[in-house]
């Protein structure tokens, strides 16, 4: 598992798949999020949009990240 610090107080899902080099590109993770692909906290997320704030995690696949 991989930790991720942010400065601002959330960040957007997709943004944060981008961010964290799990996807490469914004386009590739809005289809991978509304395919049902990326868990936040353990539960199936299909909201590209939500936000993520510092203790969240954020898994695709194998790659597990923490937000702080």
């Amino acid at each position: 598992m991989r930790t991720v610090r942010i400065e601002t107080e959330y960040i957007k899902l997709d943004a944060l798949l981008k961010f964290a080099a799990l996807t490469g590109s914004g386009g590739e993770a809005k289809a991978l999020i509304q395919a049902g692909e990326v868990t936040v906290n353990g539960e199936v997320c299909t909201m590209r949009g939500k936000k993520i704030h510092p203790g969240d995690i954020v898994a695709l696949g194998n790659e597990e990240v923490t937000v702080e």
